[in-house]
């Protein structure tokens, strides 16, 4: 062990969790640091959905005229702390810019790069039997009540278009594969190539235990400076200790801002904070179900159904908006039918690390030898967890990236 390069991952979300593995596989002395814990912010209450299918930027032009709607609507996908409009303004000019043409082209192909690969990298992190036991793959659904079939044949084509695995159902054969769904549900697009998880906090802490038990080292604490040389990195804890290592990879989500502007980049980082509300001991779907037009998710879970999917901009400090969660019963209500009035659930709001352009960033730092990045995966963290995992080890490992990491530098902005 003492012989082997000595690697830091800072971050113990998902993505973090899956590059200290894959490191660890192929030979590496890892220590992974995080000072609330194993998977204990976004990774522990996502939306469980491994969203392979969604290769579309969020900024996209079509999105504009939507917002007005969006924005006054107190049931609606998205909110924005008027407090907070002034500091996330410089995050939305950007965003816009994102939405042309060129953009959108470029962004659309790089969020496909990462997506198709990605439940073959959890496949071999896992190995085939913990694949099969934690990753169910039974596809999944985006349904419609009132948007008109041209639209919606407008979207099927753009995916198949994309060589996603899409199928349209419309009427009866909807309710042959979810009998339970509302009958005001006309049409649904089936995106069979697609898995969830019914427990994304037990995969993380399964994950973790497979490399504590391969000797992996983790300290919980955060870390409060980083210093590099071409030899190593000195890593500065919340403690007032110091570690040593070869290589340090960030994987602190929402939360990698801080460490990033030390190293002498300004990353326009911000978050959407995202709600799930948990309805306890009802199963009544087989695969994750989104609606087109209330724009939120229900995941299928071992607890229940996780309803999910909602963005609201306010920061990484303002208390939790409990509303935001609770409104998910009414759209799950109106979608799925046979949920109770007043079911017993639990709430949980986590920050989503999110980019103008939708794409993270990986890669190595073009100012330090030794510094590796792996943030900023916006809705798709545990979709993207094990390939991001991937292409970071083979970087550390000094080999060609089975990907062009050129979009997902962390110069590009």
């Amino acid at each position: 062990m003492s012989n082997q390069p000595k690697i830091a991952v800072i971050g113990a979300g998902v993505v973090g969790l899956c590059t200290a593995k894959n490191l660890q596989d192929q030979g590496f002395s890892v220590t992974l640091f995080d000072q609330q814990g194993i998977a204990e912010k976004c990774s522990k209450g996502n939306a469980g959905h491994f969203a392979t299918e969604q290769v579309f930027p969020l900024a996209q032009a079509s999105l504009l005229k939507k917002l007005p709607g969006m924005l006054f609507n107190p049931n609606g996908p998205l909110r924005i702390d008027w407090r907070y409009l002034y500091k996330a303004f410089p995050w939305f000019f950007r965003f816009v810019c994102n939405m042309r043409k060129a953009k959108l082209t470029e962004n659309t192909n790089a969020l496909k790069a990462l997506n198709e690969p990605a439940l073959s990298a959890y496949k071999t992190l896992l190995g085939d039997q913990d694949f099969t036991d934690l990753i169910t793959l039974n596809g999944s659904l985006l349904t419609f009540e009132d948007t008109p079939e041209s639209d919606i044949e407008k979207l099927y084509q753009q995916y198949k278009q994309h060589n996603v695995a899409v199928k349209w159902l419309k009427g009866k054969s909807v309710f042959s594969i979810e009998p339970n769904l509302d009958k005001r549900v006309k049409n649904a697009l089936l995106f069979t190539d697609v898995g969830h998880s019914i427990n994304p906090y037990h995969l993380c802490q399964h994950i973790f235990s497979l490399f504590h038990r391969a000797h992996g080292e983790f300290q919980q604490v955060g870390i409060k400076a980083i210093q590099t040389t071409d030899q190593n990195i000195a890593l500065t804890t919340s403690d007032n200790t110091t570690h040593q290592f070869d290589k340090v990879i960030i994987c602190t989500g929402a939360w990698s801002k801080s460490l990033t502007s030390q190293l002498g980049f300004n990353v326009p980082l911000d978050t959407e904070r995202g709600y799930h509300a948990m309805i306890k001991n009802q199963s009544t779907l087989s695969r994750p179900v989104a609606s087109a037009e209330r724009q939120f998710i229900i995941t299928p879970m071992s607890e229940g159904l996780r309803l999910a999917g909602t963005v609201e901009f306010a920061g990484l400090d303002a208390p939790e908006n409990h509303h935001r969660a609770t409104m998910l019963l009414k759209h799950a209500k109106a979608l799925l039918s046979g949920i109770d009035e007043k079911p017993p659930f639990d709430t949980w709001m986590g920050c989503r690390p999110s980019l103008p352009d939708s794409l993270p960033v990986i890669g190595r730092s073009p100012k330090h030898r030794n510094v590796y990045f792996g943030f900023g995966h916006q809705h798709l963290g545990l979709t993207q967890a094990a390939i991001t995992a991937k292409l970071l080890t083979q970087l550390c490992s000094g080999e060609v990236p089975s990907l062009d990491l050129t979009p997902y530098r962390i110069d590009r902005f």
